[in-house]
């Protein structure tokens, strides 16, 4: 990035059935988004729960894109038209800031909104206000996503999405700081509300930090716009 202003650029998660998820892909291949990964993901919520939240049941995929924030805000409401984000058996989507980004991301990402909206959107950035609702994510080792959850719900969370990932990191920096922590990882997505979000990272520090058998890490994302929410 160049320049002394701050990035309007966002990650917009589609978290939904695999049926959605498809049809989420085919929007944003009418809109020519160029960044973007499908993950297989299960969610830990209990039936009341997901069916309230409008999940129906726990197989869920996580659609991520990559694109400007004036562009995030078009792409949310015409979620939420065509998926009926908020109705049983549908799904959220949410936006989460971008700080950063190589060259080639950050002009596929320019690609997609005339640079007149994209200067108007870095010029609000300054003004936007914190948001009702925080991505927590907790990292820990494989077989502990319900550990997490077991922490989280009693001090807020009402649910949450795990997927699977491999380890990618320097294990001479881990060693030196003194931790081991195994390849097979988890990773726990829990969308909070503000008032509740460190309460239930404290929680889960506690019972699955990295000093723990769950070798926790734990930290959380501004979320600026959701859908489905409501």
């Amino acid at each position: 990035m160049t320049g002394n202003h701050k990035p309007a650029f966002r990650m917009l998660l589609l978290i939904a059935t695999p049926k959605l998820v498809n049809k989420g892909v085919e929007l944003f291949q009418e809109e020519d988004v160029t960044i973007q990964h499908v993950f297989h993901a299960q969610g830990t919520a209990s039936s009341e729960i997901m069916d309230m939240l409008g999940l129906g049941g726990i197989e869920k995929n996580v659609l991520m894109g990559l694109m400007p924030k004036q562009f995030a805000d078009k792409m949310l409401k015409k979620l939420q038209k065509k998926l009926h984000l908020g109705m049983p058996n549908s799904g959220i989507a949410f936006t989460v800031p971008m700080s950063s980004g190589s060259a080639q991301v950050v002009k596929m990402m320019e690609a997609l909104q005339p640079e007149e909206e994209q200067a108007l959107s870095e010029r609000n950035e300054v003004e936007m206000a914190e948001s009702e609702y925080s991505m927590i994510m907790a990292i820990v080792n494989q077989g502990f996503s319900e550990e997490v959850m077991d922490a989280a719900k009693p001090v807020g969370a009402t649910g949450g999405t795990v997927f699977h990932s491999r380890r990618a990191g320097n294990e001479n920096k881990l060693k030196f700081w003194g931790i081991s922590v195994q390849q097979e990882r988890e990773v726990v997505l829990i969308l909070a509300r503000k008032d509740d979000k460190l309460n239930i990272m404290q929680a889960i520090g506690r019972k699955c930090g990295i000093n723990s058998k769950a070798q926790g890490i734990v930290l959380s994302l501004p979320v600026d716009g959701t859908a489905g929410m409501d």
